[in-house]
């Protein structure tokens, strides 16, 4: 259900790395947990997103959640189809519905982040 590829935080966030950029959204967990996603607020291109803090958030019919950048760098791509469809999020969490494309400025940040086995164990833990 988690992509091996991917690695994840702690607040339910993955990242996919291509090449010297970060791929992020929400995992599948996060979006079950939110229930139906009615609006996403991205961040704004050029951003100096910093791993840990908040980019954006997410708005459901239940709660409005921070989303939390997995790694540190400058936004340099948004997801603007998650604008008028915020619920590709519910759909396709780990694919057509990423939020963000980032930067690396710490690449080395990325050896915080659990992989796909650990962050498995954390949300059966949180079950």
């Amino acid at each position: 259900m988690y992509p091996a590829e991917f690695k994840y935080t702690r607040e339910h966030e993955w990242v996919k790395v291509e090449g010297d950029v970060g791929v992020i959204g929400i995992t599948f967990h996060a979006q079950r947990a939110l229930g139906d996603i009615v609006f996403v607020e991205l961040p704004k291109l050029g951003t100096q997103a910093v791993q840990g803090k908040t980019i954006g958030t997410v708005e459901s019919v239940k709660a409005v959640s921070d989303i939390y950048s997995p790694v540190s760098g400058e936004v340099i791509e948004i997801n603007e189809a998650l604008n008028e469809a915020p619920e590709l999020l519910n759909r396709d969490p780990h694919g057509a519905a990423w939020l963000a494309k980032i930067r690396l400025s710490a690449p080395e940040e990325l050896e915080k982040l659990l992989d796909a086995e650990q962050y498995q164990a954390l949300v059966a833990e949180e079950s």
